[in-house]
């Protein structure tokens, strides 16, 4: 067994289930973890302000990884260790796509600047969103304007649509067009198209958390996550762990897989690689 001295677990499909909310298993769970001496970090796509509420109700004591790891912030002091955000231009690139005829009726809209949500129209997705992140969205004429009057690069740009089929489709599309070193592109969930700068994934987070601020290996970690955007953080971790409602292809590249959210899957893998005996 690995010696592990970090678990690293993501929000929605792995401790966070469809009720919005963290179980009291897991929460024990996660609680002798902790208790052990061993660290435990969240690493999310959300905005820092709508992941900051696990954080505290946790209790943790590292920096939150948000946005993918694009801004990672020490919730007690307000240091920002990190904010990796898109080049305005590749963002005004992908609203152009967005926008055409054949797909702006499929898709809600998000740009994130200086941890706020900005849309310029609120349909259905949108709004479930919103109840889902408790974040209250900018509502706004035109995102162009927003990231030229801001003057702040977005740290994230996202597309929704209730058709998981229009998000594969154009993130398929999207990376054929741009270079692995020009956009990160992913998807957080079936219906959630994501783009960040081409620096940033979660295992590029992980990695800077446990080897620059804890002076760990990869070895040392454990990482938890469910979809495609936890790829990179399961395959840096020591041990990484899929949960069983993560997409087939994320767990066959996962070390072991967990049973689902609903189930406390996190609760079975802490057991067996983190606190086994």
């Amino acid at each position: 067994m690995p010696d592990v001295r970090l678990l690293v677990l993501d929000l929605d499909g792995t401790i966070v289930g469809e009720d919005n909310c963290i179980t009291p298993a897991v929460k024990a769970a996660i609680q002798q973890v902790r208790e052990r001496g061993i660290k435990v970090a969240i690493a999310t796509g959300r905005m820092y302000r709508s992941a900051l509420r696990f954080h505290q109700e946790l209790g943790l004591t590292l920096p939150l990884l948000s946005y993918q790891g694009a801004w990672i912030q020490d919730p007690h002091t307000g240091y920002q260790h990190r904010h990796w955000p898109i080049d305005p231009q590749r963002a005004l690139e992908l609203l152009d796509y967005f926008e055409q005829a054949d797909l702006r009726p499929h898709l809600s809209i998000h740009f994130y600047l200086n941890d706020q949500l900005y849309v310029q129209e609120m349909r259905p997705d949108t709004d479930q969103y919103a109840k889902r992140t408790l974040i209250e969205p900018i509502l706004v004429e035109d995102l162009r304007e927003v990231v030229t009057a801001v003057k702040v690069a977005p740290t994230k740009v996202l597309a929704v649509s209730e058709n998981p089929q229009v998000i594969e489709a154009l993130l398929h599309t999207l990376q054929k067009r741009y270079r692995r070193d020009e956009l990160y592109l992913t998807r957080s969930a079936p219906i959630y198209f994501e783009a960040a700068n081409p620096q940033v994934n979660k295992g590029v987070a992980v990695q800077y958390l446990a080897e620059e601020l804890l002076g760990l290996t990869r070895e040392q970690v454990v990482a938890i996550g469910d979809n495609y955007n936890d790829l990179e953080m399961l395959q840096y971790a020591g041990v990484g762990i899929a949960m069983g409602n993560a997409p087939l292809d994320v767990q066959r590249q996962a070390d072991w897989v967990a049973p689902s959210v609903e189930e406390d899957g996190v609760v079975a893998a802490i057991e067996t690689w983190v606190l086994p005996g």
